[in-house]
């Protein structure tokens, strides 16, 4: 068997935001938030789509937007990306996910809590040493929490999972490690496999299943994915090797301002790499 790779959007999507397999966002959403424990019973999966109340403001499409059985709303991304802006992303697709309830006239007391889970491929906060981050409003100095948490951000950070197959020992650990590895397994894990909803995840990530148009979407966005990674690595290269080309030319120059006493130009020239026209400009500019 092989299995898409439950970290691309459309992957993600058919996994988690089917509203015939709710089952299987239930189970992950009780390990994730609330450490395996059954406080979801039900929910709704709504249209990814947030409108704006107000003329001019910004459409946003989630990966998937859920309401639950406690009245609150949980807004999922999965990114597989660090792209810039996307921090402030995920304040103001939280913000408006909780701002958007409320029709004109309508009370304050009316708005219900938002979670904002997102699921990175990539460390957002090196120095937490968690796989799971949660923030909440608090006062700067004191620390004090805020009158409610009615926004919460969680983070999901993938990097930071190291645990092996045979290590996994909750029900967190194994929709973790489902989203890490499913693309690079062969077989259902037993001790995954055990657990229905995940079972099922990996019925629907299964590749023989989809469609020709379903893979095609699937290939077009793995070699998007994989095309913007080479372009962010090459930039990276990039810069380095000219922040070390800078720093090396400005040592030359500094060597070359104690030889302008002692060597000829030409001499100067032969030993620090500069051309004769730079040796006379810093000649000039003594």
């Amino acid at each position: 068997m092989r299995f898409i790779n439950p970290k691309t959007d459309f992957a993600f999507k058919k996994i988690f935001g089917d509203e015939q397999n709710k089952d299987i966002l239930i189970s992950f959403l009780n390990a994730i938030l609330y450490q395996g424990n059954s406080a979801i019973e039900s929910l709704e999966i709504l249209n990814p789509y947030q409108p704006p109340k107000i003329r001019g403001v910004k459409d946003t499409y989630l990966d998937i937007r859920a309401k639950l059985n406690n009245e609150q709303t949980v807004i999922i991304e999965m990114q597989v990306l660090n792209v810039e802006g996307f921090e402030k992303r995920i304040l103001y697709n939280a913000a408006k996910a909780y701002s958007i309830q409320l029709d004109t006239g309508a009370d304050y007391t009316l708005l219900n809590p938002v979670i904002a889970l997102t699921i990175t491929d990539f460390e957002m906060f090196p120095n937490l040493d968690k796989v799971i981050s949660r923030f909440v409003l608090k006062e700067k100095d004191f620390l004090v929490d805020y009158l409610i948490y009615d926004i919460e951000l969680v983070f999901v950070e993938l990097p930071k999972f190291g645990k092996k197959l045979e290590e996994l020992e909750t029900l967190t650990d194994k929709w973790i490690y489902f989203l890490k590895n499913a693309k690079s397994l062969e077989l259902v894990p037993e001790q995954m496999g055990e657990v229905p909803a995940i079972q099922k995840a990996f019925e629907v990530a299964n590749r023989a299943d989809l469609t020709r148009e379903e893979l095609e979407d699937l290939e077009h966005q793995e070699i998007y994915i994989q095309d913007q990674r080479n372009a962010i690595t090459k930039a990276v290269k990039q810069a380095v090797s000219q922040a070390v080309s800078q720093a090396m030319k400005e040592k030359a120059l500094e060597i070359a301002k104690g030889l302008l006493d002692v060597l000829d130009e030409a001499t100067i020239a032969q030993t620090t790499g500069l051309s004769m026209e730079e040796i006379q400009k810093l000649k000039q500019g003594r």
